[in-house]
């Protein structure tokens, strides 16, 4: 893949971003490269703290870092002062780009620069558990990610419809799928789009990427949905999407991907193609070229199709680790998920084994649960988690969002019982009107072990 200058050149004379100027980013992208150029003459590179709000200034700041062989953190204009107080810390920035709303603007020092951090991309991750982490990727790290996708899909170029945050790996990898092949990009905000603010262009030439949340508010609108189905491919991911979900847009007929991966893999080494979604298939695909996955038990062994175990990722994207720490074993890369891969190859997720709780001795995975509750269309949002019980060792609290004033937990369970085992319905049923998920759908189960805390100290006394 070529160098991020050279791509810029190419799309020096192109139209390729749908509703910006693409002169105008050529032209912020140029300055910011020389002026960063300029500073690291007076020594190594300066660290790049990028919070711009504005699209087009965000990308083209991000080029430019890129292009200089500045270290760049992208980083959540939103974020709280406790956020931005953890990112100050780790990172000690020389320079800041946007506006921090939380957060005095530091005293730009060149004093702290070091050699070993430049040409890095440090892409936020672990937000929803309330302590932030960059992962370490390089240029090279993305565009492998970029390869191993326009192969699975057979295509030179990539045309992304981006409603995602740029900061996020999810949105920022459909900028770089479409600048490194020639593509076009079109960025709205999601409010934007649920409101009908939409641009006219030709979807089927477009992949558009969405988080299950975002899917379900688009499928309650029958006009969103018959745009949405016009669409190449729906590329899904994020979080765990449910059962009635997937077939509310299979019913539609929505080209939908559901894909695997995460910020450490620079987004997806799994994907399910549109067709094999449509043809009743459930799973997260095949595994992308550039990435291999193995299927190991806690001795490390590798095990055999269908059989669970953990899920190890050997992948030419992956992140070099977190920063400031390298990892030793850059090759491959044990994720906390547990999964299968069956006699296609498709991998299947099971659940988190950080997730995995304990009741009566037996083992519970709460995706499985979850499921369950979503397909009796009774609640709009649902987490099961396990709160510390002295007779069970843990006992399962169902934490949801339900659909009618009128729902009771009593109803819920009835209807579980013909499909779940007895130890499996969960024992505790809280009612919110909310549950603390981040813009990419990830619920923060450390906030719903305070709520389910609180809310049984008070139902006792």
């Amino acid at each position: 893949m070529e160098r991020p200058l050279n791509c810029l050149n190419k799309l020096a004379q192109n139209d390729w971003l749908i509703g910006y100027d693409s002169h105008q980013f050529n032209q912020i992208a140029q300055e910011l490269y020389l002026e960063l150029t300029h500073i690291s003459e007076c020594g190594t590179p300066p660290k790049v703290i990028l919070a711009e709000r504005e699209p087009l200034r965000f990308l083209a700041s991000f080029i430019a870092a890129c292009a200089a062989n500045c270290p760049v953190f992208l980083c959540n204009p939103d974020w709280g002062t406790q956020e931005w107080r953890q990112v100050f810390d780790l990172v000690q920035p020389d320079i800041i780009w946007g506006k921090l709303l939380h957060f005095p603007t530091p005293p730009l020092s060149y004093s702290a620069l070091s050699t070993q951090h430049s040409a890095l991309i440090m892409i936020p991750t672990g937000g929803s558990s309330g302590r932030i982490k960059f992962a370490i990727h390089t240029w090279e790290t993305l565009t492998a990610s970029v390869q191993g996708f326009t192969e699975y899909f057979q295509l030179k170029q990539v045309n992304s419809f981006c409603i995602l945050p740029l900061y996020h790996v999810s949105g920022l990898m459909q900028f770089m799928r479409s600048f490194t092949t020639g593509g076009k990009l079109a960025i709205l905000p999601f409010k934007a789009v649920e409101t009908g603010q939409i641009f006219n262009f030709k979807q089927s030439d477009f992949f558009i990427s969405l988080v299950p949340t975002q899917l379900q508010r688009l499928l309650e609108n029958p006009e969103l949905t018959e745009w949405l189905s016009q669409f190449n491919t729906v590329l899904l991911g994020g979080a765990p999407a449910w059962n009635e979900l997937l077939e509310k847009a299979r019913f539609h007929r929505i080209r939908l991907a559901p894909t695997y991966g995460m910020t450490e893999t620079a987004s997806q080494i799994a994907t399910l193609k549109p067709d094999d979604f449509l043809s009743g298939k459930i799973s997260s695909g095949q595994i992308l070229p550039h990435a291999k996955v193995t299927i190991r038990n806690h001795q490390g062994e590798i095990l055999n199709s269908n059989q669970i175990g953990n899920i190890t990722i050997h992948a030419q994207s992956l992140a070099l680790g977190y920063y400031p720490k390298t990892r030793k074993n850059q090759n491959d890369f044990q994720v906390d998920d547990l999964g299968f891969l069956d006699e296609q190859g498709h991998l299947n997720i099971v659940g988190r084994n950080s997730d995995k709780i304990i009741t009566g001795g037996e083992n519970i995975y709460p995706a499985e649960i979850e499921s369950a509750i979503q397909a009796t269309q009774m609640v709009a949002d649902i987490c099961v988690i396990g709160i510390p019980d002295k007779q069970w060792g843990q006992a399962l609290t169902a934490i949801y969002i339900p659909k009618k004033s009128d729902t009771s937990a009593l109803k819920i369970q009835t209807l579980l019982k013909d499909k779940l085992s007895k130890f499996k319905i969960p024992k505790y049923w809280i009612p919110q009107q909310n549950l603390p998920r981040n813009s990419q759908g990830k619920i923060n189960r450390q906030h719903l072990q305070q709520i389910a805390t609180e809310f049984l100290q008070n139902s006792i006394t």
